[in-house]
């Protein structure tokens, strides 16, 4: 029936599932599939280009009051070398203490590594892939030894990464895709790796081995329409935990060959999906209602889907959780245009849950097709919010951009970097929420990004059909830097400073 039809119609356009758009002539209406992760590749539709230059507001004075009174400054501080060194570090004074034997054990603490490599981030473009479509997911293995990526091509590139080297080895045409590949990730072992889409199934595939043989995981799923937009691997390999459309946590056990669990989890779709630490006990899942919700795997039941407990704070829906590690802390970004950093420890109360989701339903514009509207763009805090710290500088639009915390061994994880609507990477300082570096080169939005575990190498992902590499490369001065040379003589200042290069 006709008002059947509109009622239809209306929660479609709520759902921001379809939009009106002027066609032909002045009367004339199309009804057209927005683009984000959908599985719906109209040619007509925003395709996350840079057309309208969205600049991101930079926080110029991030709030700071929480985080300095919490554990983990003091602990990223310490970690990285830092804690009371106070403005006289040096590397010349540090190796030459290594020199004189004055260091630990003759060498370098963990710490002091990572004062070191504090100083050169990546700032040079040193690779570049280009596919003939939009690359969705780029991520390191545990060991840094393989790179994979995934394209809206359907394949997924497996490259070589050991001894300085990026080659792509193989390419894995991947099975029963919608649209696109949504996640991927790697078995702990990194023998196999995992890829899911607009499907009921998770796909598990051999790296070294029979790469036409793909393992299909049914998940057994009551929607119609269904995908799965973040998958995860549990520490010993067994359980896959994955996020979908219809609100829903899914474990599926490997050994098993089923799914065990089916927990409605969220009022909206399930975007990401993280587990807390290697003991894969605490889970997180982060949703479109705006909500992170922590979980213990231990006592999840389907029949009584109550999670350990909620933290409240964003305003718009969440596209990605990276945990800390430490089964304390996470991050997590959202379409409100923020990274928010969180301790399990400091859950959200009655309010803060109600306030994100008034926030929530007094959204009415779509991130994947529309510009940011001014009021997302306030910096206010919701009542009750219990997160520690609130990084500005990337836009988050078209796709469930995603952030992370940097590793632990070249960084100490003192940093968080993201993608960037506007084509950048985004690198913030943890500790003062301030942007400290800031690599340019794409042309379209970049959905992921990677960092090596023991290397000073980022690699992004971009909807412009590019995967591109980052390393560091001497092509910037520090204060130190210009005072010696301003000392020197006018001619012999001149030979001394090289030609500028155009490495960001």
């Amino acid at each position: 029936r006709s008002s059947d039809l509109a009622q239809v119609l209306a929660y479609l356009l709520r759902r921001g599932q379809v939009r009106l758009v002027q066609g032909g002539g002045a009367a004339s209406l199309q009804l057209v599939q927005a683009l984000s992760d959908s599985d719906d590749d109209n040619e007509s539709a925003w395709e996350g280009c840079l057309g309208d230059r969205y600049i991101p507001p930079v926080d110029s004075a991030p709030d700071t009051v929480l985080l300095d009174q919490s554990e983990i400054k003091t602990q990223v501080l310490l970690a990285a070398g830092k804690l009371g060194c106070g403005s006289n570090f040096s590397i010349p004074r540090l190796l030459l203490q290594r020199e004189k034997g004055r260091c630990r054990n003759s060498s370098f603490s963990p710490g002091e590594c990572s004062h070191m490599t504090s100083h050169f981030l990546p700032n040079h473009l040193s690779f570049t892939d280009s596919y003939t479509q939009k690359a969705f997911c780029g991520i390191y293995s545990k060991s840094g030894d393989l790179f994979m990526s995934a394209c809206q091509d359907q394949n997924i590139r497996l490259y070589d990464c050991r001894y300085g080297r990026f080659k792509k080895f193989k390419t894995v045409k991947a099975r029963d895709v919608g649209w696109s590949v949504l996640d991927v990730a790697f078995t702990p072992d990194g023998g196999h790796f995992l890829y899911s889409s607009w499907s009921d199934y998770i796909h598990i595939c051999n790296i070294y081995g029979d790469c036409n043989t793909h393992t299909a995981l049914d998940l057994n799923p009551s929607e119609r329409r269904f995908a799965v937009f973040s998958i995860t691997v549990s520490s010993d390999g067994r359980e896959v935990l994955g996020g979908a459309n219809d609100g829903c946590l899914y474990v599926y056990d490997r050994e098993q060959n089923m799914r065990t669990l089916k927990i409605e989890s969220h009022e909206d779709d399930v975007n990401a999906v993280a587990f807390a630490d290697a003991s894969s006990h605490i889970l997180f899942s982060g949703g479109d209602d705006a909500l992170l919700k922590v979980w213990d795997r231990r006592t999840m039941r389907e029949d009584v889907p109550q999670p350990v407990g909620v933290l409240a704070g964003h305003q718009d829906g969440i596209t990605f959780i990276d945990s800390k590690g430490d089964a304390r802390y996470l991050i997590s970004n959202s379409k409100d245009q923020t990274v928010k950093l969180w301790d399990i420890r400091r859950f959200s109360g009655q309010e803060a849950l109600e306030a994100s989701r008034r926030a929530v339903t007094q959204q009415n514009w779509d991130y994947r097709w529309q510009q940011v509207p001014k009021k997302a763009l306030r910096k206010q805090r919701l009542p009750g919010d219990t997160s520690l710290m609130t990084y500005r500088g990337h836009g988050v639009l078209h796709t469930l951009i995603r952030c992370r915390f940097s590793p632990v061994f070249t960084t100490a994880q003192q940093y968080i970097y993201c993608g960037c609507s506007t084509g950048k990477v985004v690198v913030y300082d943890l500790l003062t929420g301030k942007l400290v570096k800031s690599l340019t080169s794409h042309r379209a939005c970049v959905r992921d990004v990677s960092w090596h575990p023991y290397q000073e190498k980022i690699v992004s992902s971009s909807w412009d059909g590019n995967l591109r590499l980052w390393d560091y490369c001497q092509a910037e001065y520090y204060e130190d830097d210009l005072r010696d040379i301003k000392h020197k003589p006018a001619a012999e200042a001149k030979e001394t400073m090289p030609k500028p290069t155009s490495s960001q």
